[in-house]
């Protein structure tokens, strides 16, 4: 059986959020959210790849967060837009800040919601029109 994507974020998610994936971590994300070593180490991989590009997303983020300072963004919106602005340019926007939002709900606080969401809005904004905060 596939794994669900919404799954498959959650589990990329918390390994960028613990900052590393050990044996530990991989163990209790098999047992906690019943899936396999594959889809573990396959989230791990695309973890891998949003840490490899954090230097020109972290940019993107604090170009687009003009209310708060990059320092000020709690770890989990970080976390979560870190892997929305990756995503933005490998799938449909809506899916992206869709997802994004979800993750927020279950993770974050209630407004982190409302802040991802204006947040990747002005990323898209930014991908579609250059460098430019619309």
């Amino acid at each position: 059986m596939a794994l669900p994507p919404q799954k498959f974020r959650e589990i990329v998610f918390q390994i960028l959020f613990s900052s590393d994936l050990t044996e530990e971590t991989a163990l209790m994300l098999m047992h906690e959210l019943k899936v396999t070593r594959k889809a573990v180490l396959e989230a791990n991989q695309m973890a891998r790849n949003v840490r490899e590009k954090l230097a020109q997303i972290d940019e993107k983020i604090s170009l687009c967060s003009t209310d708060y300072a990059f320092e000020r963004i709690s770890n989990v919106e970080k976390t979560i837009l870190r892997l929305g602005f990756y995503e933005l340019e490998k799938l449909p926007p809506p899916i992206v800040i869709a997802e994004a939002i979800r993750l927020a709900r279950k993770f974050g606080t209630p407004e982190s919601a409302q802040f991802v969401n204006a947040i990747l809005d002005k990323g898209l904004n930014v991908l579609r029109n250059g460098s430019q905060v619309v």
